[in-house]
């Protein structure tokens, strides 16, 4: 049980405040929190048609929800929402049951693993790249989105894509189905069901993702049912595709708009890989890739904000927060915090030279969440985004297409209103 040892109210939104900012409200959500947060400090109170939500922006008090006192908080309504997309997978499961999922789905995730992804990582971004032109348009979110899904569908299931579902410029395609249309859940849904029925009869083991959560043992020896692996598979699916698509696609953004960054980034790939394309034994010698990938993730987070609910009264940073009520917690806000990062608005990947990452508080920057339940894919996105970045930045350079604009459409992640449109150009 949480015990409340202060009763302080937090700050609470005015009348005024409101009023002012009626049209941030409707048309600039990220805008709006941030200047929440810059008026009223680390934890406000924000009532919304009578829905009582605390926007905490303070690393210290966050640490608190997702750490310290996570126990008193469950994932909110929103992840709740979509019962029929997720079921009762890592994402959404709470309690005695998620730990044990968590438990069973680590091991695929263990670095040891990630050397066979890595081959399948280069080697579909190296395929992507034989239909690429110089001097031609293309829409890197769509290719990015592409190229992620493949990389899913073959270390997730051991499903090879289909050169011409590979080509498609119209959407996003898993096993034929297109992923924008309708019905595409159920569709996608058989299909997985079929996988998991063919590999219990042929009892065989190709290696994947998914073959390792069939062979994982609860503590009475039973294994997960087939709506139960349905449910992981999935959630890893929709939640790990989405996100390293956002970082590659705003990635590209940002080099293309700043070539100072580009050209240090070229500078390291050169002076390491020589030309040849990398592997998994190159990542520590590829620093600066890496502090471009956590500069995007730093100032475009694919998820930009969450919230969790309270259980019981509990205190946060010596505030209460009463039952029932939703803290959110925004990567955005946190992560262009002037008291955290010096002009922090300005992409410059340099600045986590000198070990920043361990000089900031623990959640100043937390694009993988934190705390028990921290992402259970991020040490396979950060391979899969350094890598497919390293491949792309040796073999071309790109400028930004005067049209469409990119705008940012904040929903469930950031994504990029209009696509991202991109020139080529040869190295």
């Amino acid at each position: 049980m949480n015990v409340i040892t202060q009763t302080r109210t937090p700050p609470r939104l005015t009348g005024e405040f409101l009023m002012a900012n009626m049209a941030l409200m409707r048309d600039d959500w990220l805008t709006f929190l941030t200047r929440c947060a810059h008026e009223y400090g680390g934890l406000v109170h924000i009532n919304l048609l009578g829905i009582q939500m605390y926007l905490v922006s303070d690393a210290d008090y966050i640490e608190e929800v997702l750490g310290r006192r996570h126990r008193s908080f469950i994932k909110d309504k929103t992840l709740r929402a979509f019962p029929a997309v997720y079921g009762n997978g890592l994402l959404t499961s709470e309690g005695d049951f998620w730990l044990s999922q968590r438990r069973l789905a680590q091991p695929p995730f263990h670095r040891e693993r990630m050397a066979a992804y890595s081959e399948v990582m280069v080697a579909y971004t190296e395929r992507m790249l034989t239909t690429w032109r110089a001097g031609e348009t293309r829409d890197v979110h769509w290719d990015m989105r592409r190229l992620t899904l493949e990389i899913l569908s073959k270390t997730l299931f051991g499903v090879e894509v289909p050169d011409a579902e590979a080509q498609d410029q119209k959407g996003s395609r898993l096993f034929g189905i297109d992923l924008d249309g309708e019905n595409w859940l159920q569709a996608v849904d058989q299909v997985i069901f079929n996988i998991i029925r063919q590999r219990r009869a042929s009892g065989q083991n190709p290696g994947d993702l998914l073959s390792m959560l069939m062979e994982a043992q609860y503590d009475d020896g039973t294994r997960m049912s087939d709506q139960q692996l349905r449910d992981e598979v999935i959630t890893l699916l929709m939640a790990g595709h989405d996100t390293s698509t956002l970082v590659l696609a705003w990635t590209c953004y940002f080099l293309a708009q700043h070539p100072e960054a580009e050209a240090k980034l070229l500078a390291e790939l050169t002076s390491v890989l020589e030309g040849r394309l990398p592997t998994m034994g190159d990542l520590p010698q590829l620093q600066y890739t890496e502090w471009v990938i956590k500069e995007t993730m730093r100032v475009y987070p694919p998820v930009w904000g969450f919230g969790r609910e309270a259980i019981e009264d509990c205190e946060i940073g010596g505030y209460r927060i009463p039952k029932g009520a939703t803290v959110f917690m925004s990567e955005w806000v946190v992560h262009r915090h002037p008291r955290y990062y010096d002009q922090p608005e300005t992409y410059n990947p340099d600045r986590w030279q000198a070990d920043l990452a361990k000089r900031l508080p623990t959640y100043a920057y937390f694009p993988f969440g934190g705390g028990p339940r921290v992402c259970i894919g991020y040490a396979y996105s950060m391979v899969e985004l350094v890598l497919i970045l390293a491949t792309l930045a040796q073999k071309f350079r790109w400028t930004l297409a005067p049209e469409p604009p990119v705008i940012l459409k904040p929903g469930l992640t950031l994504q990029p209103g209009n696509g991202i449109h991109v020139v080529l150009a040869n190295r």
